[in-house]
């Protein structure tokens, strides 16, 4: 069969010609032109729904944090020289109160950092493996499951000021912690043990938490791939290291996350437990309490931003971690998505031809 050669010029060689366009892609008359106005329409509608959380967020979160960034950088009223009564106005201090945190205040400074990191590692860690248990017995089916839900998510919804009263009457000299142990132990004073009852109290009133972001995770998973996985032979163990632990991963890390930033700002729990100004269990928001109580508002707004640096540091490393699974996704359906695109345009090549 012969060639024939189309000159140019003619209505077949022009671009936008049924001749010219590539197979299966609408004319550009056929296409809607109404698509980047619906784009624009749905950007703005998403932004009118978002903008009352960013409003509560600049108030409640940015305001405050600018706040004690502008304070931070004044210093502690003193005596006024014309009057001989305390000064209106703070002297600006520039960093001074952050120079004074590493230098004169560095041993207690440092002290209640490795307190919190301490807390936050350890509590965490105890939680997360007792969450898990917990979520599992409550998955389970059996009688008088509702019961053990309800008694295990109690400790979780009393406050934490009671909660810390609860505890300091059971390791009280005279309380029942004492009492199982044989013999008396200093829970409430200055030392190892004042650390440990603060972890074993943390850890009874908020594993329950994890345990039910884990249930809400387990409850999501087929009863079919269990069947499945028992049918090839798998042990218990296999099961929950093969299929339970990498569906419930994302539920497990958004409660670790929220446990790890709760437990760095831990106050309240040492605060009633153990007490103030005990330096075993004193951590960076129990040091900027006691500077603000002593009307040293710059030094403990310098502590406050510092926490705060370090809260969010801790935060975008967790928001990393659980994003690298989304980017994964996203590439790998990227390639997978050129790659059928490459093989739909090498078919409509060969039936061209």
């Amino acid at each position: 069969m012969a060639d024939t050669a189309i000159p140019p010029g003619t209505a077949a060689h022009r671009p936008g010609t049924a001749a010219s366009r590539r197979p299966g892609r609408p004319p550009a008359s056929a296409r809607p032109r109404g698509r980047s106005r619906a784009t624009a329409g749905t950007g703005r509608l998403a932004a009118l729904l978002v903008s009352p959380t960013l409003l509560v967020l600049t108030i409640v979160v940015l305001y405050p944090t600018l706040m004690a960034l502008d304070e931070s950088l004044y210093g502690v009223k003193g005596l006024d020289p014309k009057t001989g009564f305390i000064s209106d106005t703070e002297p600006f201090a520039g960093l001074k109160n952050y120079t004074g945190i590493f230098t004169q205040a560095g041993d207690r400074f440092w002290n209640a950092f490795w307190n919190t990191t301490f807390f936050t590692v350890v509590t965490v860690s105890l939680e997360t493996v007792i969450g898990v248990a917990m979520a599992l017995i409550m998955h389970r089916a059996f009688r008088g499951r509702g019961l053990v839900r309800a008694s295990i998510l109690v400790p979780w919804a009393i406050p934490t000021a009671i909660s810390g009263l609860l505890w300091k009457w059971i390791f009280n000299a005279d309380g029942i912690a004492n009492v199982l142990l044989g013999h008396q132990v200093l829970w409430t004073a200055d030392g190892f043990s004042a650390k440990a009852a603060v972890v074993i109290a943390d850890v009874w009133k908020t594993a329950p938490f994890i345990g039910l972001l884990v249930l809400a995770g387990l409850q999501v998973i087929p009863r079919e791939v269990y069947e499945a996985a028992r049918l090839d032979g798998a042990s218990a163990f296999q099961q929950f290291r093969r299929i339970t632990l990498p569906l419930v991963k994302p539920a497990l890390l958004v409660a670790v996350l929220f446990r790890c930033l709760d437990a760095l700002r831990m106050f309240d729990l040492p605060y009633i437990l153990i007490g103030a100004q005990k330096g075993s269990v004193e951590t960076l928001s129990m040091l900027a309490q006691n500077e603000a109580s002593n009307v040293r508002f710059g030094p403990a707004s310098a502590y406050a931003v510092l926490l705060f640096l370090y809260v969010f540091l801790v935060a975008l490393a967790f928001v990393r971690l659980l994003g690298a699974d989304l980017i994964g996704d996203a590439a790998g359906t990227k390639k997978s998505g050129s790659r059928r695109a490459g093989m739909r345009g090498r078919r409509a090549r060969e039936v061209t031809a």
